[in-house]
C-alpha cells in the first residue's frame, strides 16, 4: 500500500497544490453549469441538431485554436498572470451570457460567439495551469498530481451537469450562467495570492512567433510526444460524439428533458472519476498502448449501447462506462506527454496535447451532428462507435509509446563560446560545424547515433541538420546545423536535458586521435545583409555579453 508521501494522495500535503486543487474544483464546476445552460437554451433557440452540437464545438475550438499560443505565452512570461488574465476572460463571457439571457435576446449565434470567449479563456487557462503544477509539487509526485488535477475536473464532470441541469429546471439559464461566473472567483484569489517562485532567466524571452515555432519544432522532433498527441487527435474525433449529442440523446431518445440531460451528464462523470481513480493501477498492468486499445474498444461497445437503448437505467450505465474509459485514455495520454517533456517547453507541449484533444472533439462533434441531421441520430452513434472500436488499427503507424519517469534537466550551464566578433542577440544564422574522427569499422553504429542526436538538435532549436562524410578522408565526420540568431543559439546549446547531454557524450565517445573534436561555430552572412558603412545604424548594438561556467560543449 503506498504510503502518504508517494500515494495518490501525496500532492495533497502541500498547501499551495491544495488550495490550487480546491478552487480548481469551483471553476470547473463553473464551466461544466455554463455548458449545460447553454446547449439547454440552444435547444430552445434551434431546433437543428448541429446548432445543439455547436455549443460543445464553441466552447471547445478556441483550446484547439489557441493552445499553441497560449502555451507559448505560458512558457515565455509569468504564469500566474497568464492564468488570471484567463480567468478574467472566462468571468466576462460567462456574466455577458447572463445579461443576454436577462434581456431575453434570442439569437443562437451570439449564443455561440459568448461560449467561443468562455472558451477563450479556457484556452490561456489551461496550458498555464496544468504547466503550473510542476513547479507546486516536487517531481516524485507529479503524476499524482496530474491525475488529481483529473479528478477535479472529472469531479466537476459528475456533479456539475446535474447541478446545472437542477439549476436550469428550476431558474433557468440566466441563473447556470451567473453561477458559473461566481465560481471562477475561488481561483482567481488563489492564483491571486500565490507567491510564485521563478527561475530568472539570463536570456531575453523569445517573440511569441519564435516560442510557437519552437514549441511545434518540439512536437515534431520528439517522437514519443508526436505519436501521443496523433493518438489523441483520433480517438478525441471519434468519441466526441457523446458530448455534442448528449442533449439530444436525453431528449430525443430517452425522452427527457433538461434535468434528466444533467443527469446523463453526472452518469459521464461519474465514470469519469472511476476512471481517473484507476488510471494508475492501468498503467502499472499495461503499457501506454494496450490501455489506450482497451479503453478505445470500451468506449466503442458503449455508444452502441447508448444508440441502442430507450432505458434510462440502461443509458446511464453505458454513460458510466463510458466515462470511466474516456478519463482512463484521456489520462494516459496525458501523462504521457507530461513526462516526456523537459520544463522549458512543458506548456506548449501541454498545449499540443489540449488542441489535440480540443480539436478532435470540436470537429467530431460538428460531423457526428451533421451525420445525425442527415441520417438520424442512432446511425451517427454508431458511426462513432465503429471508428472507436476500429481506432486500434492506428497503432500499426501510430503508437503511443513507452515513457519512463519522466526528463531529468540537468542544472548546468553550459560555458558560452569564445567570441571575438561583435554580436548582438539577432546576429544570425549561427552556423556550427563539429568534426569528428571515427573508426571506418563503427561508421554504423555512429551514424545510427547521429541520427538520435539530429533529433536532440532539432526539437531543442536547430535546422538545417545534417551529417557529411569527406571522400578524402573517410574517418571525417562533420555534423552541421544552424540556428536563426545568437540567443537563438545560447538557449539551444542549453535546453538539452540529462539523457540528451548524454547522448551528445556518446557521440562523441566515437571520436578517436588524441585532439579533442573540432567545433566551428560561423556566422552566416547572405547576400545583402552585411553593413558596409559603419555610419549605417544597427537597432541591436549593444553585445550579447558571454556568461562564464565551468561547463564545455558544443
Amino acid at each position: 500500500m503506498p504510503n502518504s508521501k508517494t500515494g495518490p494522495f501525496a500532492p495533497l500535503e502541500v498547501t499551495t497544490f491544495r488550495n490550487m486543487w480546491v478552487a480548481s474544483l469551483f471553476s470547473n464546476l463553473g464551466l461544466f453549469i455554463l455548458g449545460v445552460g447553454a446547449a439547454w437554451d440552444m435547444t430552445h433557440l434551434s431546433s437543428s441538431a448541429t446548432m445543439v452540437a455547436l455549443v460543445q464545438t464553441a466552447l471547445m475550438l478556441p483550446v484547439a485554436i489557441l493552445s499553441i499560443a497560449s502555451g507559448a505565452l505560458a512558457d515565455m512570461f509569468d504564469r500566474r498572470k497568464i492564468a488570471l488574465v484567463a480567468l478574467v476572460t472566462s468571468m466576462i463571457g460567462a456574466t455577458a451570457l447572463a445579461l443576454v439571457s436577462l434581456a431575453k435576446i434570442e439569437a443562437p449565434y451570439l449564443l455561440l460567439l459568448l461560449c467561443f470567449l468562455v472558451g477563450t479563456g479556457t484556452a490561456l487557462l489551461w496550458p498555464a495551469w496544468g504547466a503550473s503544477v510542476g513547479e507546486q509539487v516536487p517531481p516524485e509526485v507529479l503524476p499524482a498530481a496530474v491525475a488529481l488535477n483529473g479528478i477535479s475536473y472529472n469531479v466537476a464532470r459528475s456533479f456539475g451537469p446535474a447541478i446545472g441541469g437542477a439549476i436550469v429546471a428550476a431558474a433557468g439559464g440566466l441563473a447556470s450562467f451567473a453561477t458559473a461566473s461566481l465560481f471562477y472567483v475561488p481561483l482567481l484569489v488563489v492564483l491571486f495570492l500565490w507567491k510564485r517562485a521563478a527561475d530568472p532567466s539570463r536570456l531575453p524571452p523569445e517573440s511569441l512567433g519564435r516560442a510557437i515555432i519552437s514549441g511545434f519544432r518540439y512536437v515534431l522532433n520528439s517522437p514519443p510526444i508526436r505519436m501521443t498527441i496523433g493518438r489523441t487527435l483520433v480517438v478525441g474525433c471519434a468519441g466526441g460524439s457523446i458530448a455534442a449529442l448528449l442533449p439530444l440523446i436525453s431528449r430525443d431518445l430517452l425522452g427527457g428533458g433538461a434535468q434528466l440531460f444533467g443527469l446523463m451528464l453526472g452518469a459521464f462523470g461519474i465514470g469519469s472519476i472511476v476512471g481517473a481513480f484507476n488510471v494508475g493501477r492501468l498503467r502499472a498492468s499495461f503499457t501506454s498502448e494496450v490501455s489506450v486499445r482497451l479503453c478505445s474498444v470500451t468506449m466503442g461497445a458503449a455508444v452502441i449501447v447508448v444508440a441502442l437503448s430507450h432505458n434510462v437505467f440502461l443509458t446511464g450505465a453505458a454513460l458510466v462506462t463510458f466515462g470511466a474509459a474516456w478519463t482512463a485514455c484521456m489520462m494516459v495520454f496525458n501523462v504521457s506527454v507530461q513526462l516526456s517533456a523537459p520544463r522549458w517547453v512543458a506548456a506548449r507541449t501541454l498545449a499540443s496535447y489540449q488542441a489535440a484533444v480540443a480539436a478532435g472533439v470540436a470537429l467530431g462533434g460538428w460531423g457526428w451532428g451533421v451525420l445525425a441531421s442527415a441520417h438520424g441520430l442512432d446511425k451517427s452513434l454508431l458511426a462513432s462507435a465503429a471508428a472507436l472500436i476500429l481506432s486500434p488499427l492506428l497503432s500499426r503507424w501510430i503508437r503511443v509509446p513507452v515513457v519512463g519517469d519522466g526528463v531529468v534537466a540537468t542544472s548546468d550551464m553550459l560555458a558560452d563560446p569564445e567570441v571575438r566578433l561583435p554580436l548582438t542577440p539577432r546576429s544570425g544564422p549561427i552556423v556550427v560545424e563539429i568534426e569528428y574522427r571515427v573508426d571506418p569499422d563503427r561508421a554504423r553504429l555512429f551514424y545510427a547515433v547521429m541520427q538520435q542526436v539530429r533529433s536532440s538538435r532539432m526539437r531543442n532549436g536547430a535546422y538545417g541538420w545534417s551529417i557529411a562524410r569527406d571522400i578524402a578522408d573517410p574517418e571525417l565526420w562533420t555534423e552541421r546545423y544552424h540556428c536563426p540568431t545568437w540567443h537563438d543559439y545560447l538557449r539551444q546549446r542549453n535546453r538539452p536535458t540529462l539523457a540528451e547531454r548524454e547522448l551528445h557524450a556518446r557521440a562523441i565517445e566515437f571520436h578517436r586521435g588524441d585532439a579533442p573534436v573540432r567545433i566551428r561555430r560561423m556566422l552566416e552572412r547572405p547576400v545583402g545583409s552585411v553593413r558596409w558603412k559603419d555610419t549605417t545604424p544597427d537597432p541591436e548594438a549593444r553585445m550579447a555579453g558571454p556568461v562564464a561556467t565551468n561547463i564545455k560543449g558544443a
